[in-house]
Formats: structure tokens, sequence, C-alpha cells
């Protein structure tokens, strides 16, 4: 299916990625099932306007985990596909590169101990998180963008 209707390569940035077209909600709920199951990284899609077709996407290193478990030794592929799967897999993140993005979720206390500082400069280096993190947390508690901790 990849094979068919998706695509391996590099961005015009150099960025591994694996991608697929479907308009199929079944096949594109199944591909991002796979995907995270395969990379740790979720996917939700919805179709796109242009076309009504649905886009799932992965890039660096979720591309390369993907394309390894698709793209494994004597695997039914069309050549072109095969060789670009090699060439994703042997991609290295530059150093100059930023790592990949993990979001560090607040817990209750993280809030209680942010509300009680009452300074995301201060409250940032107590719970190790950046002024503007704390800044922006502390605007939607008091806000009611989310929840107060109870």
């Amino acid at each position: 299916m990849i094979d068919g209707d998706g695509s391996v390569g590099f961005t015009g940035k150099g960025c591994p990625f694996l991608g697929l077209a479907t308009a199929s909600t079944a096949i594109a709920a199944y591909v991002c099932d796979f995907g995270a199951e395969t990379t740790g990284v979720e996917r939700t899609v919805r179709r796109n306007a242009r076309d009504g077709m649905y886009n799932v996407l992965w890039t660096n290193e979720a591309a390369q985990r993907l394309a390894a478990a698709l793209y494994y030794p004597d695997c039914l592929a069309l050549d072109r596909k095969r060789t670009a799967a090699r060439s994703v897999a042997a991609w290295v993140r530059p150093e100059s590169m930023r790592a990949a993005y993990t979001p560090r979720r607040w817990s209750p206390d993280e809030d209680r101990v942010l509300l009680s500082i009452n300074s995301p400069t201060a409250a940032g280096e107590a719970l190790g998180r950046t002024t503007q993190s704390c800044n922006l947390r502390l605007w939607r508690l008091r806000t009611g963008q989310v929840p107060l901790p109870a």
C-alpha cells in the first residue's frame, strides 16, 4: 500500500519523510494506528479541503522507523521505493539540527506550584521549565483555558 500510494524520500531541506495519500477512512485510520505502534508517534488526520484526501506523514527518526518496518530485507517493493527507504534508513540527524520535540505535560502538582509562586521566571527555575512555558500555563490557568488543580 505505501509502495503504491505513498512516498518515501527527503524533503527539500534534506529531512527524511514517509507519507501516504488515501481517500479511504479505514486505510487512513489503520496506517495511523500502525505508525503509532511502530514509531511511537501518533497522527490524527482529516480530509484536506482541496481534494478530500487523507495525507499521513512521518518525518525524521519516525520516518526511519516506519520505513524500516515496511521495507524490510527481501520485501516485495518497487525498486525505487526500496532504494529510497535505504537512503532514509541511512540518514543521520545533523548536529546542527535541534532534537525532536517531546511535549512535557503539566501535572496538577506543577500547576499548584506555579500558582503559589505566581512568577513565571521563579516558577520556571523551580520546576525546570522555561519562563515562556510557565507564563503561558499561568495565563491558561487564570483565564480558564485549563481547569485549576483540585
